[in-house]
């Protein structure tokens, strides 16, 4: 991993890009595209001790594969809400190291409660002579069927594993038993962390009430922001990080899939206030509007009822603590969406084109200085940054011979979120 963060002095030892953003004192690089959470599940199947990936095309269309229920199960419910907006997730299994369910036939190729659902139907075949139909079902659902002369002729698919030494034999379904989960612990979790520290994605999300837990997440998602420059940022239910890196969710845990797969895919010239909330969930806006006043300065994102309809009151983080280095623009999840866009784009345009590549020159420089404008003219398009200027981005030497110093400057697009209007009658 190359290095990235933010720095206090050009004193570096790892090769990579280096990012401050602090506030302006008061008196060719793409786009990278948005959409991309994680989360850490409890769940009853799938792999184990590892990150998978799943596209919502295929948490539409493969659930059962993946996750071993169908769509519409209620086990489901929290992916779904996960997938409204989310276009790609990284996700790992809390309940990994569970036991694997099998019988004389087959194992199943993940452990969790979920193989306990699998079951074995042989019957003899009619179209090879002394063979077998051997098909494996899901509950009800057929999910692969073979036919062999024997077990060693199986082909091991996405739900079990044969037993290629078993001796067929006519059965109208046997199922597999054995299958548990794994106990989630503090581990379960400090384990997920430590195999996604390569990924790079916009909102975590982390369904916890243990004020430990919480805190776990809350340092990691720090200190990944300002020591390691992955930025992204982390929902959690009741949890007052006072940091932009935490996004404090007041109406309960179970909104946190949703709200997760909302920021993510939150386009960088966007916001979340005023969005409506567009799940399954009876969601919790039982509140005042003393309650909301006091959740917005406390830091709590939360959502109201607007008529009918429940609605994100405010989109911001948990910082609460102002400084001159960052003053309540940062408060703005739509701030944070700017900058990080800023930070993630800039570093991989750096990593890429210039990092051992091009030398630390006039030229070199130059052409750094020109892709920099070159991405913040595409923000400003976007409607993301406004009044910039070529005069805003400065590249200078460094302090060291290997080093490229530069200073940006940029102005956040915030979007509406209240009206003050005088009439005047006559």
């Amino acid at each position: 991993m190359l290095g990235g963060g933010t720095f206090t002095s050009q004193n570096k030892v790892l090769p990579g890009a280096y990012i401050n953003f602090i506030s302006a004192a008061r008196a060719a690089a793409a786009l990278g595209g948005r959409g991309v959470a994680t989360m850490p599940l409890a769940l009853d199947w799938g792999p184990d001790h590892m990150i998978f990936t799943v596209e919502q095309e295929d948490f539409l269309k493969d659930t059962v594969a993946v996750f071993g229920y169908p769509y519409s199960a209620e086990q489901m419910q929290p992916l779904r809400e996960l997938f409204r907006h989310a276009t790609k997730a990284y996700l790992y299994k809390l309940t990994s190291g569970g036991e694997k369910a099998s019988n004389l036939f087959a194992t199943a190729r993940y452990s969790g409660t979920r193989g306990n659902a699998l079951r074995i139907v042989i019957g003899d075949s009619i179209d090879l002579e002394g063979g077998y139909d051997v098909k494996v079902y899901m509950e009800n659902i057929l999910v692969d069927a073979q036919t062999v002369a024997s077990a060693a002729e199986l082909t091991d698919n996405e739900f079990v594993i044969w037993k290629r030494d078993a001796e067929l034999s006519a059965t109208a379904g046997t199922a597999l038993t054995g299958g548990t989960n794994g106990t989630v612990t503090g581990a379960s979790h400090q384990a997920y962390l430590d195999v996604l520290e390569p990924y790079s994605f916009n909102a975590m999300g982390v369904c916890t009430d243990d004020a430990t837990t919480k805190a776990l997440y809350a340092a990691y998602a720090k200190r990944m922001r300002d020591k390691v420059g992955t930025k992204f940022q982390c929902v959690l239910y009741g949890c007052d990080a006072d940091s932009e890196s935490v996004i404090n969710v007041k109406n309960g845990m179970e909104i946190i899939p949703w709200l997760t797969g909302m920021e993510a895919a939150c386009a960088v010239n966007a916001s979340c206030t005023n969005a409506v909330y567009d799940g399954e969930l009876s969601v919790n806006t039982s509140y005042t509007q003393m309650q909301l006043e006091k959740a917005l300065a406390a830091g709590e994102l939360v959502l109201h009822a607007v008529g009918t309809e429940v609605r994100i009151l405010e989109d911001i983080n948990s910082l609460v603590t102002v400084t001159e280095d960052k003053n309540e623009l940062f408060q703005s999840n739509q701030t944070i969406r700017v900058l990080d866009q800023i930070a993630m784009d800039i570093a991989a345009l750096f990593n890429e084109k210039y990092h051992g590549k091009i030398q630390n020159n006039e030229a070199g420089r130059v052409s750094l200085w020109s892709d920099i404008v070159r991405h913040h003219k595409e923000l400003e398009k976007l409607g993301a940054i406004e009044g910039f200027s070529e005069e805003d981005v400065v590249v200078t030497a460094g302090s060291e011979k290997r080093g490229v110093s530069v200073e940006d400057k940029v102005t956040i697009v915030g979007a509406m979120s209240q009206l003050y209007m005088t009439v005047v009658v006559q």
